[in-house]
């Protein structure tokens, strides 16, 4: 069976309380559903793993190449500050989308930039949880 990873970094564990009037009132569950269901029609299944630790997200994406089709990540805050994160997309085949629930451009001046961009295949930002059913739509058309 093909599958997809669904990666998602520090706080994301805390949606629907933290800040809802920037990241909504959708738990992390909730995305995972939402994603598990829009790709098994496509005959992909989805692991689903959130960390707040950086290590731990570098390790996952580093078995990416051996286990998945491609790679649905939010890094959330170390989007701006992880080379080690970056790194590692880079030596890695599989495919990774970006996705932030808010659009990290039109936030704070330290959002904007984000490491990780220039060595993903792709970055949606400010749909909410749609982003994740987008990114995973794309990935499993471009593979």
């Amino acid at each position: 069976m093909k599958r997809l990873l669904l990666l998602n970094g520090p706080n994301i564990n805390l949606l629907g309380k933290r800040e809802p009037a920037i990241y909504g009132n959708q738990s992390m569950q909730n995305i995972v559903d939402t994603v598990q269901q829009t790709i098994q029609s496509y005959g992909y299944h989805l692991d689903a793993y959130q960390s707040n630790h950086e290590g731990d997200l570098i390790d996952k994406l580093q078995l990416a190449d051996e286990n998945y089709e491609g790679v649905i990540f939010n890094p959330a805050a170390f989007t701006h500050t992880s080379i080690g994160l970056r790194d590692v997309i880079s030596a890695i085949d599989t495919p990774v989308i970006e996705v932030h629930l808010s659009n990290i451009h039109a936030r704070e001046s330290f959002r904007h930039t984000s490491l990780l961009a220039p060595v993903c295949i792709g970055q949606i930002v400010g749909l909410g949880v749609k982003g994740y059913r987008l990114a995973a739509l794309a990935l499993i058309e471009n593979i």
